[in-house]
């Protein structure tokens, strides 16, 4: 099994593992992926707006039974200031080093943007 396939495999044991049976794990472009989602989740590939338009057919219109609208959750790090700007869209910007103290996660966030 190559990397890509072992990290599938992990978000499947993951999910299985926390009785999740509504979640999908796919590593393909995103136009390349069919159907609709609640939620969109992926480490950072390109700047929050290309990355919003590239995905937002993608997802269902309405609120998750959590209550969060359903959206976006995207993993990056860095200065997100100018980008989250351009995007121009409410979001909420959690940052991982409030949760971990490992060095990685010193610059990384997941931003939250409902759609």
């Amino acid at each position: 099994m190559d990397s890509i396939g072992k990290k599938i495999k992990v978000v499947n044991e993951v999910a299985t593992a926390l009785g999740l049976t509504n979640v999908q794990a796919h590593h393909l472009r995103a136009e390349q992926v069919k159907g609709t989602f609640d939620f969109v989740i992926s480490r950072a590939v390109t700047a929050m707006p290309v990355f919003v338009e590239w995905v937002k057919t993608k997802i269902k219109k309405g609120r998750a039974s959590d209550g969060f609208s359903n959206g976006i959750l995207y993993l990056k790090g860095g200065d997100l200031t100018e980008e989250l700007v351009e995007l121009g869209k409410k979001h909420k910007v959690f940052e991982l080093s409030s949760l971990f103290k490992e060095e990685f996660f010193e610059s990384k966030k997941v931003v939250y943007v409902p759609m």
